[in-house]
């Protein structure tokens, strides 16, 4: 495990100050729920959208309770500074196994989009193949219902549990 202290000494996490505090947690709040919401509206006609979304409902999500409860900004290498600082300030492996599930599915999508910028004319790309698209829409289901939906859940319960 990285430690906070550390990842501060490199520029990756900041503290927030008081002035952006309130703007930082609203705009996260929003994200994340933007987000998701459309994740939710693309699953059946854009699903490799919904899976990137979804992702990053949960990344923005995961940003708010850093902020909230630790008023820590990540600054760099954001994807990777953000599972680190969680696996710092969280025991629960179920939660952190969640988010490592949708940054893994989401560094996929981004390997298939290199993968496709190089070879765009591969019958496997998703555009050209109605298995493909039919492929994603199952993908981007199961990515909702067992990675998006249940790591919302449960980081919205950690939130609301350290203010009560």
């Amino acid at each position: 495990m990285v430690k906070i202290e550390i990842l501060m000494q490199e520029g990756k996490v900041s503290r927030i100050n008081e002035l952006e505090f309130e703007r930082y947690l609203n705009f996260f709040e929003h994200s994340s729920n933007d987000n998701f919401q459309h994740s939710l509206s693309v699953a059946n006609t854009f699903p490799r959208w919904s899976i990137i979304s979804g992702y990053y409902a949960m990344h923005d999500r995961t940003k708010l309770f850093i902020a909230k409860m630790f008023r820590l900004k990540i600054e760099l290498e954001v994807h990777s500074t953000t599972i680190k600082v969680l696996q710092e300030v969280l025991r629960d492996r179920e939660i952190l196994q969640l988010m490592e599930k949708g940054y893994h599915e989401f560094i996929a999508m981004a390997n298939d989009l290199a993968e496709a910028k190089k070879e765009r004319v591969k019958s496997q790309y998703y555009t050209g193949s109605a298995y493909m698209k039919q492929e994603y829409k199952q993908r981007a289901a199961v990515f909702l219902h067992e990675i998006v939906e249940p790591f919302l859940h449960k980081i919205n319960q950690l939130m609301e549990s350290k203010h009560d």
